[in-house]
C-alpha cells in the first residue's frame, strides 16, 4: 500500500498477503460500512479503510490473539474512531453471533478470504491450520453468514482458489444475483489461480464472467501495471472497468 499501512504480524504461523489486499480493494466505491469476515490481523479491512476516509467496518475473527492482533492494527493505524473488532465464529448459529455483537442486515458490502485448503493434514500452528484449512461443506456456511450480515442491496464479496469456484457459485447463486466472477491469472496465458467474486443481494441479474487478469506482465517479476497501481494503494479494483479491455493501459482503476 506504499507505506499507507503498517502491520503487525504473526511471526511464524499463517501471514496474510496480496489475496487480502486485493480483497480489500474490491469494495464498491459507494459503500459506507463493510464487514470483514474472518479478518485475520485485519489487512483485507485496513486496506478498504486506508481508500475510503468515510468508511466504517466491523472485523470478525474467530482467534482472540489474533483478534487482538487486529484491534492493535486498526488503532496503530489510526483507525479506532471508525472499526471494530469482534470475537466470534464464522460458523455460529445467528443468535450466536447476534449476542456477539453482530447482527443481520445491516453492512453496506461483505468480505471474506475463507481458508483455501479441506481439512486434512494442518499445519502444526494451530492458528495457520485455522486460517488456511476448513471443513469442504463449510465454504456454502461462510456465504450464508454474509448474506444474513448484508443489507437487502449489499454486496458481499470473496476471493478464493480457483479450484473451489464451483462450490462458490453455488453458494452464491442459492442467494444472491448479479454474480461477477473475475479470474486472476499469474501471468498471460496461465490457468486461473484465485477468483474473485461479487454477488449483490436482492438482485436478480445474471451472471457476468469477466476477462481473466494477470498478475504479472508476461516478462519480469514486477507487477502489471493495473495491480501495481492497487498493491501500492493508488487504485481500487473497479468492476465496471474490468469489463473493459485489459490492454488499455489506464491503471487509474481496475
Amino acid at each position: 500500500m506504499g507505506g499507507k499501512l503498517s502491520i503487525i504480524q504473526p511471526g511464524s504461523g499463517f501471514r496474510a498477503g496480496l489475496d487480502s489486499v486485493l480483497l480489500g480493494a474490491s469494495i464498491p466505491q459507494e459503500a459506507r460500512n463493510l464487514l470483514d469476515l474472518g479478518a485475520g490481523v485485519g489487512v483485507a479491512g485496513l486496506t478498504a479503510l486506508t481508500h475510503d476516509p468515510a468508511l466504517e467496518a466491523v472485523f470478525a475473527e474467530i482467534d482472540p490473539q489474533t483478534a487482538d492482533l487486529a484491534r492493535g492494527n486498526i488503532a496503530e493505524n489510526g483507525f479506532a474512531y471508525r472499526a471494530t473488532v469482534l470475537t466470534l465464529d464464522v460458523l455460529a448459529p445467528g443468535n450466536t453471533r447476534k449476542a456477539a455483537g453482530l447482527g443481520s442486515d445491516l453492512f453496506d458490502a461483505v468480505i471474506a478470504n475463507p481458508p483455501y485448503f479441506a481439512a486434512g493434514t494442518l499445519a502444526p500452528d494451530r492458528t495457520r491450520a485455522q486460517a488456511r484449512h476448513m471443513e469442504s461443506d463449510a465454504l456454502d456456511g461462510w456465504v450464508r453468514t454474509a448474506v444474513s450480515s448484508a443489507h437487502a442491496q449489499g454486496s458481499v464479496i470473496f476471493i478464493h482458489a480457483a479450484e473451489a469456484l464451483p462450490q462458490l457459485l453455488a453458494a452464491f447463486d442459492a442467494r444472491m444475483g448479479n454474480i461477477m466472477v473475475l479470474p486472476l491469472c499469474p501471468r498471460p496465458g496461465m490457468a486461473a489461480s484465485r477468483v474473485l467474486v461479487r454477488g449483490q443481494k436482492g438482485s436478480r441479474a445474471p451472471l457476468t464472467l469477466l476477462p481473466q487478469m494477470s498478475l504479472h506482465d508476461a516478462d519480469g517479476h514486477g507487477f502489471s501495471p493495473r495491480f501495481n497501481a492497487i498493491f501500492r494503494g493508488t487504485a481500487r479494483l473497479d468492476w465496471h472497468m474490468a469489463r473493459q479491455d485489459p490492454t488499455s493501459g489506464r491503471t487509474d482503476s481496475v
